[in-house]
Parts: structure tokens; sequence; C-alpha cells
């Protein structure tokens, strides 16, 4: 038995103290944020086999010079002269190639595909409970000829890889997701992904490894303590943990922890937004809105809306203007569906850890190698939580790894 000190509450970091604690280790969690809902609990949910282009792509570089500063945009960013954005805005540039997008088709279809199999196996398991675990895909609508090139191509090569899906025209559409905007012409239907319930799997979670008898402290961590290349323990302002391996998983804050320790993690926060209806709503199918960037999903019993992407640094302001664009999307790709005053007033936000090139940052550090990250996974945190969790688990039992982490290493340069 090992003793392993996990930093961060979010799927990232309740995945890893499962894994770890179903191993036999004794797991500590240090979050000062514990009642903090943010991005693991107010996204969409979506397990996304189909997401095989990193968000480090040259579309995203066109778009974003061109919506960076309207504060309404699918993509904002609210210029800052902090040296660290500016090193991380000319590394995302330097990944955001075609031929390292290319490079990484591979890897995240792998690590997205792994990631889906532990979600499968922790609902049949039932040792969380029962949970939403729903298969039936993930449509991206669009309204232009140029959206559906864009996302044809990307199911072309998804498709080729063995990955389910099919291409619906505006009848086919309305076979299966009745009360689509006329302006929609069709819509990629990605049989190959699924969703979830984020609120409900969190919960189960959490009172799970609190069963499994996981100690869970609500304090910040003040230092490091190291000996001989080697974390020795870390100390918050009244205790110190000691422990054999540590687990950085605290999404956007990773990057200060790890600063503490020496370490320099090139990370920046994307945030987005959600809002959640519950009244009787037209969803059936989760969707992306391909033009707006918005997702929609159907919930238990309740359904979400979701989007945008804000580089404003750490910080949880909520702009009218990107709710406001949501809500207008909403409309006017579903008919007779608004978004009411009191919804859009309820939105809340959460901050995704973006790396430079997309890819998540998992395994260990150079500098101490019994000091383990577990962050970086953009848009797909949600959907590689327990895949990453997974592998964490294994670094530290030094099992073979479910698959290569070389493409994920968090020591990797990105000029």
């Amino acid at each position: 038995m090992k003793k392993c000190v996990v930093l961060g509450s979010g799927i990232q970091g309740l995945s890893a103290a499962y894994y770890l604690a179903e191993a036999g280790h004794q797991v500590t969690i240090i979050d000062p944020h514990r009642e903090y809902q943010g991005a693991s609990w107010v996204n969409a949910g979506y397990l996304t086999p189909s997401h095989i282009i990193t968000i480090a792509n040259p579309k995203t570089l066109t778009n974003g010079i061109k919506w960076m500063f309207r504060s309404d945009s699918p993509f904002y960013m609210k210029p800052r002269l902090s040296p660290d954005f500016v090193r991380w805005l000319w590394e995302f540039y330097r990944s955001s190639t075609p031929k390292k997008v290319a490079d990484a088709i591979g890897p995240i279809e792998q690590i997205n595909l792994f990631s889906k199999e532990c979600y499968e196996t922790l609902h049949q398991s039932l040792k969380m409970g029962t949970f939403q675990l729903d298969q039936r895909g993930l449509l991206m609508l669009y309204k232009t000829a140029a959206a559906e090139k864009s996302e044809t191509a990307v199911a072309l090569r998804a498709q080729s890889d063995g990955l389910g899906v099919s291409f619906l025209d505006r009848q086919g559409l309305d076979r299966i997701q009745p009360g689509i905007h006329a302006g929609v012409k069709g819509a990629i239907h990605y049989t190959c992904d699924a969703h979830t319930t984020p609120p409900e799997i969190m919960t189960l979670l959490m009172d799970h490894l609190k069963k499994k008898g996981v100690c869970w402290v609500e304090e910040s961590l003040d230092r490091w303590e190291v000996s001989n290349n080697q974390i020795k323990a870390v100390h918050t302002k009244t205790k110190a943990f000691a422990a054999d391996y540590f687990v950085v998983a605290a999404g956007v804050w990773s990057k200060d922890l790890l600063k503490r320790a020496g370490i320099r993690l090139s990370l920046e926060a994307g945030k987005g937004y959600s809002m959640d209806v519950h009244r009787p709503h037209p969803i059936k199918y989760p969707a992306i809105l391909m033009e707006p960037k918005c997702a929609i999903t159907p919930m238990e019993g309740w359904a979400r809306f979701a989007g945008t992407m804000e580089l404003s640094g750490i910080n949880h302001r909520i702009r009218p203007e990107r709710v406001k664009a949501i809500a207008s999307a909403v409309s006017a790709y579903y008919e007779n569906f608004e978004l009411n005053t009191s919804e859009m007033q309820q939105a809340r936000c959460g901050l995704r850890p973006l790396s430079p090139d997309g890819l998540p940052l998992i395994g260990p550090t150079k500098k101490y190698p019994n000091l383990m990250v577990a962050t970086g996974h953009a848009m797909m945190g949600w959907s590689l939580g327990p895949g990453t969790g997974k592998l964490i688990q294994q670094c530290i039992d030094q099992e073979p790894t479910s698959i290569d982490l070389k493409p994920f290493d968090p020591n990797r340069k990105f000029s």
C-alpha cells in the first residue's frame, strides 16, 4: 500500500483517487475549493471519441484572429501583457500546424476511446451506483456549406479509423430530432459518442470515495517539502501530509501549484458557460451547433446549454453578452424554443485548463519522479477523466500503461 496525495477534486482528481483507492492505496484529496462547482460540474457531459482534432489547429487560429476582440464571439481573448500568457500564445501558434494536428489525431483518439471504456466499466460495475450513460451519439448541426465541408473531412477521417459516423440530410435529421429550425441544412451523427450527467457522476464519485475511506482536506497548499529529488510532503497552513506519491490534478490552478515546486507548466484558463433548463424542451439528441460553437445536452430529466471559449485569465466573471450569444444560438437552431430570462440569469461558468498544443499533460514530472501531473485537457476534460485517472494509477504502480503516454508527457516542449 502506498500513501498518495491528490491535489484537486475535479473529474481528473476524483478519477485518480478512485483508481488509486481501488488499487488498495491510502488516498488523501486536498482542495480548498470543495464547494466550487466548476468545469467538472457545468460541462456538457460528452464522451467524445469523435473529437480527434485538438483546439490548437489552423482553423482555430484563423477564427480566433477574427473573433478574439468580440466579447460575444465563440472565441474571445481579453488582451493581457502577462509574460506567461504571451509565451503560451506563442507556443499555441507554434503548435497549430497541419503536421502537429495530424500527429495528434492518433493519441487523442486513443485516449478518448480508452476513457470511454473506463466510463462503461464504471457503469457496468455499479460500484458507484447507477448513472446516466447514453449511447445515442452526438449531432453536429450545420447551416452553411463551409461548416458541412469542414466537419465532413473530420468525419471521414474518424470513419476511416473505425469510429461510428453517419451523414444526415435534412430529412434524416428530422426523423431523429424534430423541431430543428428550417435554416439547418443537415447533420453529421457521431454514433461513436455518448453523454452523461456530470453532477450525478461527480456526486456519486465523492460519496463512493468517502465510503472507501479517502480523506478530504479543505485547505490550500502552502509549500512542498523536498528531499533527495523527491517530494516528501505537502504542507498546508495547519498540517503536513507526507506521502509516497503526489498527483497535481487541480485544473487551471495546477500551474501555480507546480510553480511552487520549481516546475513551469504552460497552461491557460479557457472559460466556458452553461445554463440548465428544468422544463419541457425539444432536445432528444446531444448536439453541437457548429457555427456558434454551442453544445446542447439532454441530461437526466433536464437539459444543458453550454459553449464559448474565453481567454481572460483565472476569474469567474459572467459576461452577459456571452450568455446572450448562447441563448440566441439556441433559438436560431431550434424552432419555438428559447431560454428565458431566469435561466440566463442563472448561467454558470467553468475554467478549462488549456495546454498550448491542446493535448493533456499526464504522467510524472522529470524533476520529481513521484510528482504526477493530470491536467491540460482543454475541452475534453470530462471525456478524458476516468482514463486519465487510470493512467495515473498505472504510472504510480509502475504498470504498463493502457496507452502510450509519450504524446501527453507533461515535460514536453512546445517551441
